[in-house]
């Protein structure tokens, strides 16, 4: 795509952000790096209990690895056609839940997840992924400072540093996706960089822990 990984900044990504954004799709290796969205319907009373519809996965360039609708096991209330772009229709060749859960945690497995909130996805998939293999673009400390600390909305985020629309209308799962793994490439190094911290501190945490277990001394036994 070109994207220049050093890069970092609001001001440097405007420069980026008028260049024309592009998704490979002819790269279509799964790779190191994959980024997860999900569509949910209604089901229930008025339709206020999300159930999930649609999964997506992109690779790091953007290439669709996944996307599955899946049926859900309850009857629909509300399809939010609106807002998650889901249909009736849709679920003519959708799969099971199992189904789509097994091929996910497949995909994921020692793999750098990328999402927007993506706890929210992993908790509906009923799927764990180990934190240290998670790149939260909703918590990058670099999105946050234009919402004044709180989590920013993926929309707000695509058009502030990518000069992009997204949601305009009805939700793609695959045009979110993309949009983080986007958000991602280009703050790429930042997100390293804040891993690599978090590391660090867990191993002297460890480390001194240890060292505090080593001084204790031993008590013997009656």
């Amino acid at each position: 795509m070109g994207v220049d990984d050093k890069t970092a900044g609001k001001d440097a990504l405007k420069v980026w952000s008028s260049r024309p954004v592009e998704i490979d799709e002819t790269k279509t290796a799964i790779g190191k790096y994959v980024s997860l969205d999900c569509e949910f319907v209604g089901v229930g009373h008025e339709g206020k209990r999300s159930v999930l519809a649609r999964v997506s996965i992109v690779n790091y360039y953007g290439a669709v690895v996944m996307d599955e609708f899946v049926r859900p096991e309850e009857k629909v209330t509300d399809w939010r056609t609106w807002v998650s772009g889901i249909r009736p229709s849709d679920m003519q060749n959708a799969k099971s839940f199992r189904e789509v859960q097994y091929k996910v945690a497949e995909i994921l497995k020692d793999r750098v997840l990328v999402g927007h909130a993506v706890s929210n996805d992993l908790k509906v998939l009923l799927i764990a992924h180990p934190k240290r293999l998670i790149r939260d673009t909703s918590k990058h400390a670099a999105f946050r400072k234009i919402s004044k600390g709180r989590a920013p909305s993926l929309k707000k985020l695509a058009k502030e540093f990518l000069g992009i629309d997204i949601q305009g209308d009805e939700h793609s799962s695959v045009e979110d996706a993309r949009a983080c793994i986007l958000l991602f490439r280009q703050f790429k190094d930042d997100f390293q960089r804040l891993e690599q911290a978090k590391e660090s501190r867990g191993f002297l945490k460890k480390a001194k822990g240890a060292k505090e277990n080593a001084l204790v001394p031993a008590i013997e036994e009656a």
